[in-house]
């Protein structure tokens, strides 16, 4: 910890300065259009900002350069995954679902299909994914004020719960469209400076090699405190010594031995000397030719269908993200959707470029976590490490502020989502409706953060809730905007299908996963990867279901098709209102 008063000082300003915010977005929050859609009124340039705030969440700017330091080419599958997500969404859906004129994805289905039922479905699912997203959000938090001020791991969640609660409940969507899109730039500025200031230093000072034949060297003399049991590979022992526990036997000041695998027990103390080759996890690539090169996956057997379930995830999961699909009705027509969309796609290319340097240089500069795993702390402690003294302290702060950026800009979102759902399907529909559904929703994730294993990456975890959704509503959209066959009992099952079985998986992974050694590589890897398996079955569910029940397809199919495709200037739409008891 470098810089204590300065990261605190950075991480209340932003704390303050987006609740601030969000009061100020609160007097434009009236009716309960306010609360959901920001009453239709919101422009492309200024949503994009917005959705590129709350879609960068703690994945994007802490998980992203974790997984690329850790497992190194195959993890770029994420970033570019989170992005080319929003091509699919430019082309299939977004004009569309705004011609609707719903206001939620289960407005949508209903508008779609005429079906209640499904209406219920869909809401519970995105309740579901909602959670399943909020849960990384909040344990980011935890992680970030752990390693920045050493302050218990309960503490972040609550905090950022407090001022998400806050804001969704003051404001409702009106009041979140101006601290996202000022998070946006915030994140930006933040993650950009830092990537920018390590690559100079690399340019200048060309510290480490990235594809050398050895692991990454610790610089000068460091200890790594193990919190938990790991197997970690040494390929070079020298300079390596252990107290606590080593290969189930007490020791004190040991030398780990021989190079190849070994157990650090939790509470142990690894110390390196200045120029000592740094342990890795088992099973990540160890010296920089492997890491540079792709094919390796992320760890574990079977790395094609790692890689191959993670583009399926991350590619078609976009398209079915509540948090994302609720943006663009606020969009005022179909057109400015379009546009919206395009202009998400050029924010996210720019802001991934530097999680991407920051990854890769944080393999250099801070290369003792991946010893332990705890590689999403990379983003966070690479810039004070490689830069000493005052600016690297600042610089530290920097990244503070825009990490708690990311958990706030993405959870907001997520709660007005989730409020959204619950306020129109369960509830009846009025803004003390929507109030209470996001008080009880954000809430909820909480006791979760704290009680799931901390096991996977951030980007993992969100990654299993973007296989969630690319199993449920990226199909039910994708069909029912584009085929006129889907039925109401082919979406349904099909949502159930999916939904079963990507969020089985999700919940296995995230409360332990399961013993590779015990059972076999590949249900543990269908576990931790479900989309490949669970997408394909969950659309052919929807198609061979609707064609055994066709005579129900809705009666007035052509008029809905003309709604969503044909242009608002001919008159064909009509706006729907929210549903209220």
């Amino acid at each position: 910890m470098t810089g204590e008063p300065l990261t605190a000082f950075a991480l209340l300003a932003a704390a303050v300065a987006t609740v601030a915010i969000g009061v100020y977005g609160v007097r434009f929050s009236r009716t309960t259009s306010d609360f959901l859609v920001a009453s239709r009124t919101v422009g492309p340039r200024w949503n994009a900002a917005a959705i590129s705030g709350e879609y960068l969440s703690a994945a994007s700017f802490l998980g992203v350069a974790g997984l690329i330091a850790k497992y190194g080419a195959d993890a770029l599958w994420y970033p570019v995954g989170f992005t080319a997500g929003y091509l699919g969404l430019l082309l299939f859906v977004a004009a569309p679902l705004r011609r609707s004129g719903a206001y939620t994805v289960p407005d949508f289905a209903e508008f779609r299909l005429g079906s209640a039922r499904l209406r219920r479905v869909a809401m519970v699912v995105v309740v579901v994914i909602c959670i399943f997203y909020l849960v990384p959000q909040y344990q980011g938090a935890g992680l970030t004020l752990k390693t920045l001020l050493g302050l218990p791991v309960w503490v972040g969640p609550l905090a950022v719960g407090a001022i998400v609660i806050t804001n969704v409940v003051a404001g409702g969507m009106r009041s979140i469209t101006f601290v996202q899109a000022f998070q946006y730039w915030l994140k930006l500025t933040a993650v950009a400076i830092p990537a920018l200031a390590l690559t100079a230093l690399f340019l200048t000072d060309r510290g480490g090699e990235l594809g050398g034949p050895l692991p990454p060297t610790v610089q000068q003399a460091t200890t790594v405190a193990v919190e938990t049991d790991v197997v970690v590979g040494v390929s070079e022992p020298a300079g390596i010594t252990v107290t606590g526990t080593l290969d189930g036997r007490r020791v004190e000041g040991a030398p780990v031995g021989s190079a190849g695998e070994h157990t650090l027990g939790a509470g142990s103390t690894l110390t390196l000397a200045a120029g000592a080759a740094t342990p890795v996890l088992a099973g990540t690539p160890a010296a920089g030719a492997d890491w540079i090169s792709s094919g390796g996956g992320l760890g574990g057997p079977h790395p094609l269908y790692q890689v191959l379930s993670t583009m399926v995830a991350t590619f078609l999961g976009t398209m079915g993200l509540p948090h994302v699909l609720v943006r663009f009705y606020t969009n005022p027509d179909g057109r400015a959707a379009r546009r919206t969309a395009l202009a998400v796609i050029a924010l996210l290319s720019l802001f991934y470029l530097f999680p991407t340097l920051l990854g890769i240089f944080s393999r250099l500069y801070v290369p003792q976590l991946l010893i332990t795993g705890t590689a999403d702390a990379a983003v966070l402690l690479a810039p004070s490490s490689a830069i000493a003294g005052p600016v690297g302290q600042m610089l530290a702060a920097l990244v503070a502020a825009g990490a708690i950026a990311a958990f706030l800009a993405t959870s907001s979102g997520l709660l007005v989502s989730l409020a959204g759902a619950l306020a129109t399907d369960v509830l009846p529909g009025r803004v003390r409706d929507f109030r209470l559904a996001a008080l009880i929703g954000g809430l909820i994730p909480i006791p979760l953060a704290l009680a799931v294993s901390g096991g996977l990456e951030l980007s993992r975890s969100v990654g299993l809730a973007f296989a969630v959704a690319a199993s449920t509503l990226c199909p039910l959209l994708v069909l029912g905007i584009w085929w006129r066959g889907l039925t109401a009992m082919g979406a349904t099952c099909g949502l159930v299908v999916g939904g079963l079985l990507s969020g089985g998986a999700v919940t296995v992974a995230v409360a332990g996963g399961i013993d590779e050694d015990a059972i076999g590589g590949w249900p543990a890897v269908l576990i931790g990867y479900p989309a490949a398996i669970s997408v394909p079955l969950a659309f052919a569910t929807m198609i061979v279901v609707s064609r055994a029940t066709r005579a129900t397809v809705p009666l007035d199919v052509a008029q809905t098709f003309a709604r969503m495709h044909v242009p608002e200037n001919l008159g064909m739409g009509i706006e729907r209102m929210p549903r209220v008891g």
